[in-house]
């Protein structure tokens, strides 16, 4: 083997090195009641404990399209790790917003909360809760945080 072959055998070790360290990254995929897809994931090759997450909303389709058909997206900075997505009615419309919780890397291990209201073909942002207690009910926070608007 040339030396050129073993650089090139080298860059695409660690190339898939790389990429292999990034795999422990919070992704998830949420289906809706309306049909429509959700998926939230931290950026891509920032630190674990702070940065972005992305929250991308696709067209109702059956499986395995239900990602095919982007529709909007937004990105907002976190502080701490993305620990949980959920759907929940913090408005008391009787619709679900999307919720992701962040748990902080800190000492305190503080909890905030984000949340979102899919539409037809437009994800709103609604508004976050931060530095929650590590037990508070974030449910909870999102509703007391619409009352105040």
């Amino acid at each position: 083997m040339t030396i050129k072959s073993w650089m090139g055998a080298g860059l695409l070790l660690l190339t898939t090195s790389a990429y292999a360290a990034d795999s422990d990254r919070f992704v998830s995929k949420l289906a809706l009641p309306t049909g429509q897809t959700v998926v939230v994931a931290e950026g891509d090759f920032e630190a674990r404990s702070i940065g972005s997450f992305s929250v991308r909303l696709y067209e109702a389709a059956a499986a395995p399209d239900e990602t095919t058909f982007f529709s909007a997206g937004l990105i907002r900075p976190r502080d701490g790790v993305v620990e949980k997505v959920m759907l929940a009615d913090i408005d008391g419309d009787k619709r679900q917003e999307v919720v992701v919780l962040v748990r902080s890397a800190g000492s305190g291990s503080y909890l905030s909360a984000h949340a979102f209201t899919p539409a037809k073909s437009k994800l709103v942002y609604r508004g976050a809760v931060m530095g929650l207690a590590a037990n508070a009910d974030p449910i909870k926070a999102l509703r007391r945080l619409g009352k105040k608007r």
